[in-house]
């Protein structure tokens, strides 16, 4: 998911926002998949950006953003849905569960046992 922030994008030879960028998309306004656009941003890696409709609030949209310029559009955005699943699955276990503020070690396999007892622990 892309944020409306400062970054720009290079498109047709011009340096626009996010917001910019929607504008220039050709839309679809019944679907729920606005349209795409492929951009670069100032580091010139190739990136796809997929517009979709906010199911939250109807009148706007949001950007997702993939540097997998493959995929179709309806891919990009089923794999994102999967994706934040497992996000908030992890937000859940670092704030309820307390995952990330109890622990001090830092070696990959104390990471490891120290989840495994907190999963294990919980009711």
């Amino acid at each position: 998911m892309v944020k409306e922030l400062k970054q720009r994008y290079i498109f047709e030879g011009k340096s626009l926002s996010l917001r910019e960028l929607y504008a220039k998309v050709p839309k679809n306004p019944k679907a729920e998949i606005l349209g795409s656009v492929r951009v670069q941003p100032p580091s010139g890696l190739s990136l796809k950006i997929v517009f979709v409709q906010n199911r939250n609030n109807r009148r706007d949209w949001l950007a997702i953003l993939t540097t997998d310029l493959a995929l179709e559009d309806a891919e990009v955005v089923r794999i994102y849905g999967m994706r934040w699943g497992i996000e908030t699955f992890f937000k859940m276990a670092k704030s309820h569960l307390k995952l990330g503020t109890e622990f001090q070690g830092r070696s990959f396999d104390m990471m490891i046992s120290h989840t495994t007892i907190v999963f294990t622990e919980q009711p």
